[in-house]
């Protein structure tokens, strides 16, 4: 679904949410695993696309950078998982044999914050102009998520700041993604990503324009999810799936690069606070069972 219209995102952005939900919302009820939401950049004060092209610009360089100079800021090498993810290191469908991409992950910086998959993240050494643009866009997203918490809190009937105090040091991981396409015989088992639900509340995703995210519906059928542009993809995890008692479900999707060319995506891993108790019974709203 796409949010175009003007007013709905100035009412968004400005604070002025009330108004944006019955536009917006409401469709997300019953719609199984097929729950994407696009939403207009163009009109979004922060100008979150001017940012999004200069981290990824970076990103770029950070990924044609030898695998060695890479491998000098692997995650393994942090206690909160920060850092580069080689290529085939993660495998998100246990039925595959890894996963084709390579990440770059990174979280809040706050050197005084020690918390649980906190802390200062680790930046590439030869690249000076990589950690501030990709940071700002990282401190964006958070901002953007926070607003669409506003956004569930008024769907679900609750006070509009119901999620401000679970979210105060919230599980927020970006990740920069980069994709080498697959060509000539290749193995089904091997893929972008494999297919899986995110287990946050909710994932903030950009993508460029090569075609390769596909989301499951409630028949079982694989949907391309074509890249718009000047968009964003607004994906439900398990994390809130759970605790909405499915008013919310979970998305689930995979990437298949069969493009040809490289393609390049961030997303925002968006969950509450790690000690935040998760209970359904707070949620009155009935969820709809419609097919899609």
């Amino acid at each position: 679904m796409a949010i175009t219209n003007p007013d709905h995102v100035n009412a968004f952005t400005n604070g002025g949410t009330g108004g944006v939900i019955t536009q917006v919302l409401p469709p997300w009820h019953g719609f199984g695993k097929f729950i994407l939401v696009l939403v207009a950049l163009s009109c979004i004060q922060n100008n979150i696309v001017a940012k999004v092209e200069k981290a990824i610009d970076q990103a770029k360089q950070f990924f044609d950078e030898p695998l060695d100079r890479k491998m000098q800021i692997d995650i393994h090498k942090t206690a909160n998982f920060k850092g580069y993810c080689a290529l085939l290191g993660e495998n998100a469908d246990p039925e595959n044999r890894g996963d084709m991409h390579e990440a770059f992950n990174i979280g809040p910086e706050n050197p005084n914050d020690t918390g649980t998959m906190r802390g200062l993240n680790q930046w590439p050494i030869d690249l000076p102009g990589f950690k501030a643009p990709v940071l700002d866009l990282y401190n964006s997203l958070v901002d953007l998520g926070k607003v669409i918490f506003h956004l569930f809190a008024l769907a679900l009937d609750l006070p509009e700041d119901f999620f401000d105090d679970k979210t105060k040091n919230a599980a927020a991981v970006m990740r920069l993604l980069h994709y080498p396409p697959q060509t000539g015989i290749v193995d089904d088992r091997v893929v972008g990503i494999g297919a899986h639900t995110d287990y946050e509340c909710f994932t903030i995703l950009w993508q460029d324009e090569v075609p390769a995210l596909q989301v499951l519906n409630t028949a079982n059928q694989w949907i391309d999810a074509k890249p718009i542009p000047g968009t964003l993809v607004l994906n439900i995890g398990d994390q809130f799936a759970r605790w909405t008692n499915d008013i919310f479900k979970s998305t689930r999707h995979r990437v298949i690069n069969r493009s040809g060319v490289r393609r390049y995506s961030v997303p925002l891993f968006f969950g509450t606070d790690y000690d935040v108790k998760l209970e359904a019974s707070c949620f009155q709203l009935q969820p709809l069972f419609l097919r899609v």
